[in-house]
């Protein structure tokens, strides 16, 4: 039975601009022990329905119309004493970013204990063993001393973990999620999935998961509701939707999904144009604008949500129709030189940071970020860069850059030694090699135009003034895909998908030869994704660009890259081309990194068998004797005593093949493939 109802759900924002339509006739359902997920792009209105099921919408939004029944009950009319007691009791909420819903000046004990203090449901004592109970039930280790840690002493991932054991101290029916996963890595990920999936099914909490990874919704959903424009247009079981999308909209978010088993010489299909104004009405189907396939009727008349099969819904009115291929070229990859100078040699690079000097000013301690790594890049040659957060890779790619100085080891730059005084950071490197940041409104000026933003490289390298520096900035705008007209905009005025083209117009300016990405599509939707990668590979092709591309989402990675380095604690562990690094990693980090991606795929998820790694990537301060990996290996010491070697000798990065390299003691003993997992040392 139904446990949360949704009716006719309607919430407006009342702006100077006009009503933003934020929530336009939602409904759907939830049954006990259910995950349900709502996906769609940013401004779709999924993060609005959710607060309105509390009904949390501040000013100047409110919920106009509509039911949300919980239990029966409308929450939407209970009165402040009630809907205190539904708040956490329940149904409870994981927020999307945990550091700004965490208290910082609070220790992790008082902010439990407050939620369940507050619901009456646990008093005094009870309600810290709970608070021990439910640290331990979310994995966080040595619970009891943890809970007298500030919010800051925990890694992302452990915050997140933190929210989810306050959304569950009150054992309530249903959890709302709001992206969980969103800013994490693979790793913690999966391990977040692997607990939501065990309240679900040990606990019998119904979940709601908003989110827009699709892989994600493949591996822990039983339902799906894609919202867009503020309505739902598909609703289908996860197995259908996966399998007979109906939607044009479901459809493109599944072609611009990249998969660890697709073609790497194919291009993925964004959905062309932006999400509507939520502002104007909407006449028609509101992704008719966007629409390959829209007929004249699809503008004039809005569709309903009926249904298509059993089961399954479409908001359409040409749900039967094969929505038509793009009209756009398929490019493959630019093959690496295979012999030549590289463009960029690394060799027993290090960067220490040294902390808590003494009252001579002498670092009693080091933090380890980069530490002895060696790698190359070639003219034209996409190396990708991938590991957990806190393993040295922006740290590495700003060295390379010159924003830190390298504190031993060499960089070459065609075949000139450049870690001197004036390598790397000199302005005459500094054209060669650009970088383009994971966050581009905070990486451009907010009080200048465009224009301006690229105009400066162009000053500060005395490359172009006056009409040509103008031709310039237009050149550079028609070039990364958009209209020359926009340079007198600003940052604000821009989507995120449009502000990271613009930062890599920026880095372009100058004529860079290679081009640091530092998590170019991390924070993009999948559709905003699927252009920023294309851009990358057209500019590769047209201008012979070299990429350092740094992520931790390995499929985003292999399928841009001609090479991949896995990095770990400030150390390459693996190195190869790309599609048989992926399909037969050597390291057993790298085989875990692969378990955790999820594959966009239900049936695949089902039949994968999954390496959940434990615990946080030990600290640079003071790095684990032996292999640096050896705590969390599901091949190492804790699993198998006689391995001592692991934990007491350091394995070098060695060749293992023509063209592979692996620091591993036991290189290739745990296979990861896409259906499944050998584990030949584990019997």
């Amino acid at each position: 039975m139904s446990i949360l109802e949704v009716r006719d759900l309607v919430t407006r924002f009342h702006t100077r601009r006009g009503v933003v339509r934020a929530v336009d006739g939602v409904s759907f359902d939830v049954e006990a022990g259910e995950t349900v997920a709502l996906v769609g792009e940013s401004g779709s209105g999924k993060s609005v329905t959710a607060m309105s099921i509390l009904n949390m919408v501040r000013a100047p939004g409110r919920v106009e119309s509509g039911q949300v029944r919980y239990r029966g009950r409308d929450v939407l009319a209970m009165g402040d004493s009630e809907l205190r007691r539904v708040r956490g009791g329940g149904i409870g909420m994981i927020f999307q970013d945990p550091m700004s819903s965490l208290n910082p000046v609070m220790r992790i004990r008082d902010q439990l204990t407050e939620a369940m203090l507050a619901h009456g449901k646990f008093t005094g004592q009870a309600a810290r063993d709970r608070a021990v109970h439910l640290m331990g039930l979310v994995g966080i280790p040595d619970p009891a001393a943890r809970l007298a840690d500030y919010p800051h002493a925990f890694s992302g991932g452990m915050r997140q973990r933190v929210m989810i054991a306050m959304a569950v101290a009150n054992a309530p029916d249903v959890i709302i999620a709001d992206e969980p996963t969103t800013a994490l890595d693979v790793t913690v990920q999966a391990q977040i999935l692997d607990l939501l999936a065990s309240l679900n099914r040990e606990l019998g909490t119904a979940v709601v998961l908003i989110t827009h990874n699709l892989g994600v919704v493949a591996r822990l959903c039983q339902r799906v509701n894609v919202m867009y424009g503020g309505r739902i247009v598909e609703s289908a079981t996860v197995d259908e939707l996966f399998a007979a999308p109906r939607h044009p909209y479901t459809r493109g978010l599944l072609a611009a999904t990249p998969r660890l088993a697709a073609a790497r010489g194919s291009t993925l299909t964004p959905i062309d144009g932006r999400p509507p104004d939520l502002i104007d009405p909407i006449q028609g189907c509101a992704f008719a604008p966007r629409c390959a396939m829209a007929r004249e009727m699809c503008t004039r008349h809005e569709p309903a949500l009926e249904v298509v099969s059993v089961g399954h819904r479409a908001a359409c009115w040409l749900p039967d129709l094969t929505m038509a291929p793009p009209d756009r070229p398929v490019g493959g990859d630019v093959p690496p030189p295979p012999t030549g100078i590289p463009l960029l040699e690394v060799r027993d690079l290090t960067r220490h940071f040294p902390v808590h000097r003494n009252l001579f000013g002498r670092a009693r301690a080091v933090v380890r970020s980069v530490d002895g790594v060696n790698l190359t890049i070639a003219p034209g040659e996409t190396l990708g860069l991938v590991g957990e957060s806190g393993c040295g890779k922006s740290t590495l790619g700003k060295v390379l850059v010159g924003i830190h100085p390298a504190t031993s080891g060499t960089v070459t730059y065609e075949g000139a030694d450049v870690t001197g005084p004036y390598g790397l950071g000199a302005k005459r490197m500094r054209r060669n090699i650009q970088m383009v940041f994971q966050d581009p409104y905070s990486s451009l000026n907010p009080r200048m135009s465009i224009g301006r933003v690229l105009r400066e490289p162009l000053d500060v390298h005395g490359l172009a003034r006056g009409a040509d520096a103008d031709r310039r900035v237009a050149e550079l705008l028609e070039l990364v895909g958009l209209a020359p007209e926009m340079a007198d905009r600003y940052p604000h005025e821009f989507s995120g998908g449009q502000r990271q083209r613009i930062a890599i117009a920026r880095a372009l300016a100058v004529g860079p030869r290679l081009i640091v990405c530092d998590e170019p599509v991390s924070a993009l939707d999948v559709s905003l994704q699927a252009q920023v990668i294309n851009l990358l590979r057209d500019l590769q092709r047209r201008l012979g660009l070299a990429y350092l591309f740094i992520a931790h989402d390995l499929a985003v990675v292999r399928h841009l890259s001609h090479r991949i380095a896995v990095m770990y604690l400030g150390q390459i562990v693996e190195i190869g081309p790309a599609e048989r690094l992926t399909e037969a990693p050597l390291h057993p980090y790298t085989a875990s990194l692969l378990s955790a991606v999820p594959e966009p795929d239900p049936a695949l998820e089902r039949r994968r068998e999954r390496i959940l790694l434990t615990g946080d990537v030990p600290s640079p301060l003071d790095p684990p004797p032996g292999c640096r990996f050896h705590g969390r290996c599901p091949i190492g010491p804790a699993h198998r005593p006689e391995r001592v070697i692991c934990a007491t000798t350091p394995p070098p990065l060695t060749q293992v093949s023509a063209d592979r390299y692996a620091a591993c003691h036991f290189p290739g003993e745990l296979t990861t493939g896409l259906h499944t997992i050998t584990r030949a040392a584990q019997r």
